[in-house]
């Protein structure tokens, strides 16, 4: 019996901690972009964060400002937050579930229509799926936000520059790939479309707002360097 007490005492020390208890980060919110990206301080460094499972219209889509405005009514600076860090993404945002005050402001954002599930990704917060397609169901049926257009385009769908309401079956890439010339669309705004370049670009050409940006950023959108771009 001691023998199997010992034996089971050294698989627990060796044993990795559970992927829950090694994931979970405290932060301190620096600013927001658009309604699905932020940045956080975290372990004394500034982090861009991709909420986890869900998708908000992009800043130049309908419902995109009001996504984002209620982001950062949600995480105003300074805002204290844990994260639920499930991964990165081709474009190095740490991907996470934001919680404030104990409350999922992921789901929060789905739940008054700011954003929908991203069901292609939703396996990422697999143990409350069931409660993020209830939060969209009802805001759907509700109308809410988002839901109140008559045909609403979903997000990956506006990106793609398509119109549809199912999320298209394909797998991140490994790395971020760069921009092809039938889309002439810059890498470093993943979120946008703005060409490369030249002519170089200053904020006053373009409508978009508050975007995330990735080195190199060519046209230097991103003068504080803080990953988002045209914050003003």
């Amino acid at each position: 019996m001691n023998r199997v007490l010992v034996l089971a005492a050294a698989i627990a020390l060796i044993s990795p901690t559970p992927l829950l208890a090694q994931t979970n980060q405290a932060g301190t919110v620096i600013s927001t972009g658009d309604g699905d990206t932020l940045r956080v301080q975290m372990n004394g460094k500034p982090v861009t964060v991709r909420l986890a499972c869900i998708d908000a219209p992009e800043a130049n889509q309908a419902g995109g400002k009001e996504a984002a405005t209620r982001l950062s009514q949600f995480l105003p600076k300074n805002q204290s937050v844990q994260l639920r860090v499930v991964g990165i993404d081709p474009y190095r945002r740490t991907i996470a579930e934001v919680f404030k005050n104990g409350q999922s402001v992921d789901l929060q954002m789905v739940q008054e229509g700011r954003a929908v599930v991203y069901r292609q990704y939703l396996s990422d917060c697999a143990a409350t799926k069931d409660r993020y397609l209830q939060a969209e169901a009802k805001a759907k049926q509700r109308k809410l936000a988002f839901w109140s257009q008559a045909n609403p385009v979903m997000p990956w769908d506006f990106r793609a520059g398509r119109r549809g309401t199912s999320a298209p079956a394909i797998n991140w890439p490994t790395t971020p790939q760069p921009a092809t010339q039938t889309s002439n669309c810059s890498p470093a705004y993943p979120g946008v479309c703005i060409p490369p370049g030249p002519p170089d670009l200053d904020c006053k050409d373009i409508s978009e707002r508050q975007f995330t940006v990735v080195a190199p950023d060519p046209h230097r959108f991103d003068g504080d360097k803080d990953g988002v771009g045209c914050e003003s």
